[in-house]
């Protein structure tokens, strides 16, 4: 009988480690110090001591209003920074009354057509004081349009406004499918924001570089960050083609990674991971610390949650939140045990919350920076997983990078291989998921389901209706027209695109502007 075991990547879990399994190349280099290069053991030297990682809870169903009593709601239960989910039109550019978006509006998150919808989605939220992250990419610049013009509204200063906006559009052709217009215009737009940026709303996280989305699609753990972290490199390149200082806009990358229950491979994962982008940055230029540092928003794994009994998902996402603790995230979101059959109610909501309360203030984990360094198996699996990771992505630098690899289909059929082979896994019994394949029950438990009506699309069409009949259409057009012209000189998009939703042009009707110049992927 084969007595071996394997971590969820494919590595070989010897049946015991010691002091011979540390990596001896070079030793400084492995553990070093907290909060500097190459960040191993963490980004800051007093790690959570200083500062717990920033709560967020992803929300956002509906209309802009029933969402906004949800983010009143999460902000009185002690959340600090809100993560705002949208619905699939608004994902790719289409406004709730256009054919394509029927049957979708504000299911699988919040309908935003324009300026309206924003004002009501953040009604009675000061944007100074708090931190957002938008879940947006192929109109994360329309997205992030709309945000600065209600904080210009609200009269807020704009070098204070913090978040982070999505905006990786190479893991959408790679594993999402939410693109809208072909790679080489997309990579334009994300380097506009970029400079924008830099400029207008300096603290302002550009991108949020998504491995999250990856692994939902069935990547392994390995694959996750190796896939992350060459789309990474792709826009650090495509943003130095563009005459940009690595470390300016460098200090600006943030990245997003999934945790699932392996525990102590994703804990590795994720310290591999900041000591191989620290080594990628510098060696392409960067020569401010700042700009070096991996920070990631972590996410507990959506694909992990079983539709079947149900309530096991808050101990999934009790090992995930602490492996993304133990590995060091900056901020994280924790799922509801009810995300299998449902968006997540109130009160699985406030549960997935109390969740990473309860290992912030009673479980210990905080207490020391990188708590579990110096494990001989731990230090043994980052030093694996770096490896693994670093051959995989040579291959992607020998194809010409992510964007070759992309078009070329090889990082979608290694996604997929890892998909197909942990599906068989499942069903021929070789990996157990409790309550799935092993230790079932035949009792059904009830749970409480948030449904989401249908009639939001006749609300929301309403809504447009009345904005088109009362703005200035004349003007509008003009600022389309402006629009148009700045995407085919090549000048930055960022300018035309505020002005034009200041003045309640649509996000169907930017989106649909650019798509005349750029064309649509296909």
């Amino acid at each position: 009988m084969d007595n071996k075991k394997h971590t969820d990547s494919g590595i070989e879990i010897k049946k015991i480690y010691d002091q011979n399994d540390i990596p001896k190349t070079p030793p400084a280099e492995g553990l070093g110090e907290a909060g500097s290069f190459p960040f191993t053991r963490g980004i800051q030297p007093d790690m959570y001591r200083g500062k717990l990682w920033t709560m967020r809870q992803y929300a956002g169903f509906s209309t802009a209003e029933e969402s906004n009593k949800r983010y009143h709601y999460l902000l009185s239960q002690g959340v600090n920074g809100l993560s705002v989910a949208f619905d699939l039109p608004t994902q790719i550019g289409y406004d709730s009354d256009h054919p394509l978006a029927e049957g979708e509006v504000g299911k699988v998150g919040v309908a935003i057509d324009s300026i309206e919808d924003i004002q009501l989605l953040f009604k009675g939220i000061k944007l100074e004081d708090i931190s957002t992250s938008m879940t947006i990419n192929a109109t994360g610049f329309i997205l992030l349009s709309l945000y600065v013009a209600l904080a210009k509204q609200q009269g807020a200063d704009l070098q204070k406004i913090t978040g982070t906006i999505q905006n990786d559009i190479l893991k959408e052709y790679a594993a999402r499918g939410t693109y809208i217009y072909p790679p080489k215009p997309s990579m334009r737009i994300i380097t506009d924001i970029f400079e924008w940026c830099s400029k207008e709303v300096p603290k302002w996280n550009t991108i949020s570089i998504s491995g999250y989305h990856i692994r939902e699609a069935g990547s392994t753990a390995v694959q996750e960050i190796a896939f992350t972290l060459s789309n990474g490199k792709a826009y650090v390149k495509a943003a130095l083609e563009k005459g940009l200082d690595i470390n300016v806009f460098g200090k600006r990358l943030s990245f997003f990674f999934n945790a699932h229950n392996d525990l102590f491979e994703e804990v590795a994962k994720f310290r591999a991971a900041r000591k191989m982008w620290a080594q990628i940055m510098k060696d392409l230029g960067a020569t401010d610390p700042k700009a070096m540092m991996l920070r990631f928003h972590t996410q507990t794994g959506g694909s992990t949650l079983t539709a079947q009994q149900p309530l096991n998902n808050i101990s999934r996402v009790t090992i995930q939140t602490l492996a993304a603790v133990l590995g060091g995230t900056q901020s994280l979101h924790t799922n509801g045990y009810d995300e299998a059959l449902s968006l997540p109610t109130e009160e699985a909501a406030r549960i997935a919350l109390r969740t990473q309360q309860i290992v912030a203030f009673e479980s210990g984990a905080p207490g020391t920076v990188d708590p579990l360094a110096g494990s001989y198996f731990i230090e043994s699996l980052t030093y694996e997983v770096e490896q693994e990771a670093t051959k995989l992505m040579q291959k992607i630098d020998a194809m010409g990078g992510s964007v070759s690899a992309i078009e070329q289909g090889f990082i979608q059929n290694e996604i997929a291989r890892s998909a197909y082979d942990y599906q068989r896994k499942i069903e021929t019994g070789e990996k157990i998921i409790v309550g799935v394949n092993k230790f079932q029950s035949n009792d059904e438990e009830k749970i409480p389901l948030l449904k989401v009506d249908d009639s939001i699309r006749q609300v929301q069409a309403e809504k447009l209706k009345a904005l088109r009949k009362n703005r200035d259409n004349a003007k509008g057009d003009q600022l389309l027209q402006i629009l148009n012209d700045k995407a085919v000189s090549g000048e930055n998009l960022m300018p035309a695109v505020l002005e034009a939703v200041e003045n309640k042009c649509t996000l169907g009707e930017i989106a649909d502007t650019l798509r005349e110049v750029f064309g649509e992927y296909k």
